[in-house]
């Protein structure tokens, strides 16, 4: 049976008013708003991404961006409440957990919000952090272990009225949470080997560390926690990026050697002997 030629004929002068056929179709059937709307946004991308790779360097720099943001250290709360505080709200913002001594512990609820009851705290040490899956990384560290006088910016009085004197220095960091004595900072993805590094302030209160999971760390990290002698419990598993996680482990058990290691077992990425190896290379035929 034919087609029936009234739509045929109603098709034919749309197909032939398009320069390349289903251009023109796709122009008539489209609204005139959408086209409007595609083509800005296809302009915008054209004018300001040449290619896929500037999109993606794009991307990295405002992530990037974001996380230093979200780790950037709350002065005001800091001289006006003092350290103790300042380093609980920063890691509550973070979505973590605080726990004063002799208190119980402070938790942010789903949508991010707590209670600045703790503000009150201002003379109560903090004795245990939870930062679990947050996303802080070496600058937010800082707020936790060490702070300066003004955050790491400091500006002189001198200089200020006068810009010939540059002879003032800064004044020497002070510990913020120097009566910590439990740290977690498990799957924390922008916890790297420089984050380690900067933990040397809580060497003489820090008693129990967990780096579960956290994919950055490797073994030039974990070389770092040497200063931590009074560590008693350390839980290293779970890390990607460290090549021969038995042999690590014996390295930081000898480097601690009063601190309970956690961690993959000790023969875990090491050769297998010669009577493993003849036992697996000599498999047996079936009779």
């Amino acid at each position: 049976m034919a087609a029936p030629r009234a739509p045929l004929h109603l098709v034919t002068p749309v197909w032939n008013r398009g320069t390349r056929g289903t251009r023109g179709l796709s122009r008539a059937v489209a609204p005139e708003g959408s086209q409007k709307k595609g083509r800005s946004l296809l302009q915008f991308l054209a004018d300001r991404f040449y290619d896929v790779q500037a999109l993606r360097e794009y991307l990295l720099r405002k992530q990037v961006l974001k996380v230093h943001q979200k780790n950037r250290p709350f002065t005001y709360i800091r001289e006006r409440f003092g350290p103790h505080a300042a380093g609980a709200y920063f890691i509550l913002k973070q979505g973590g957990a605080v726990k004063f001594q002799g208190k119980e512990w402070i938790r942010s609820d789903a949508r991010g919000h707590f209670s600045l009851d703790f503000l009150k705290f201002q003379a109560v040490p903090v004795e245990a952090v939870d930062a679990s899956g947050c996303a802080i990384n070496y600058q937010g560290l800082d707020s936790v272990c060490e702070w300066a006088e003004t955050a790491g910016l400091f500006i002189c009085p001198s200089v200020v009225g006068s810009r010939k004197d540059h002879s003032a220095s800064p004044p020497p960091p002070t510990v913020a949470l120097k009566e910590l004595q439990s740290l977690w900072l498990q799957r924390c993805p922008h916890v790297d080997d420089w984050c380690l590094g900067r933990l040397h302030p809580l060497a003489n209160s820090l008693q129990e560390l967990s780096l579960a999971g956290c994919p950055r760390i490797s073994e030039r990290g974990l070389a770092s926690l040497h200063h931590l002698q009074n560590l008693r419990r350390l839980d290293i598993s779970d890390l990607p990026a460290v090549s021969n996680p038995g042999l690590t482990r014996i390295l930081v058990e000898e480097m601690l050697p009063s601190c309970q290691v956690l961690g993959a077992d000790w023969a875990q990425g090491l050769p297998s002997g010669p009577e493993e190896q003849s036992r697996d290379t000599a498999s047996p035929l079936p009779a």
